[in-house]
């Protein structure tokens, strides 16, 4: 199973259609995450196109988000790892612990907020954030990432830099 995992698109500001570098990974999807900050379902929509969507809201999200099915949190498994969704995981410090303790039955929980990419963990917990596809902010590049599951193992998460 191929997952691609988005966070912060900023639409309409910084998304104004499907990047042709995010669409070239979307479409070799086999599901899609996206981890808030949407900002309008069109987005969703225009991802749903390519696999199933999977998202959470993000505190620039609004109820059109939410009737898209965008709840604050999310957990699900996927070929079985557990995988647990947010937006905001919180300050850096302290972060793997604080999300562990909220998702404790999960192998992976993915987040974005501070557009920056992130893949870290312990033998507990591997944590997430994609960065932005759109908006780098103070990070040098564009990112998102891809996992790679199979038979209930994690076998890559990948962040990739973006042109």
């Amino acid at each position: 199973m191929r997952v691609l995992v988005l966070s912060d698109t900023h639409a309409p500001r910084f998304w104004k259609r499907c990047p042709p570098a995010v669409a070239r990974f979307a479409e070799r999807a086999d599901l899609i995450l996206h981890a808030g900050d949407v900002c309008t379902p069109a987005v969703l929509d225009e991802l749903a196109a390519f696999a199933p969507v999977k998202v959470v809201l993000g505190n620039n999200d609004g109820p059109d988000v939410a009737a898209w099915g965008a709840p604050e949190t999310l957990e699900f498994e996927l070929d079985g790892v557990r995988v647990g969704m947010v937006h905001d995981a919180g300050a850096k410090q302290g972060r793997l612990q604080r999300l562990h303790r909220r998702f404790p039955a999960c192998d992976l929980v993915v987040f974005g907020h501070s557009h920056i990419p992130l893949d870290a963990g312990d033998d507990r917990l591997r944590i997430l954030n994609p960065g932005s596809p759109t908006d780098k902010r103070r990070q040098p590049h564009r990112t998102l990432a891809e996992l790679v599951i199979d038979d209930g193992v994690l076998v890559a998460a990948t962040i990739h830099e973006l042109p």
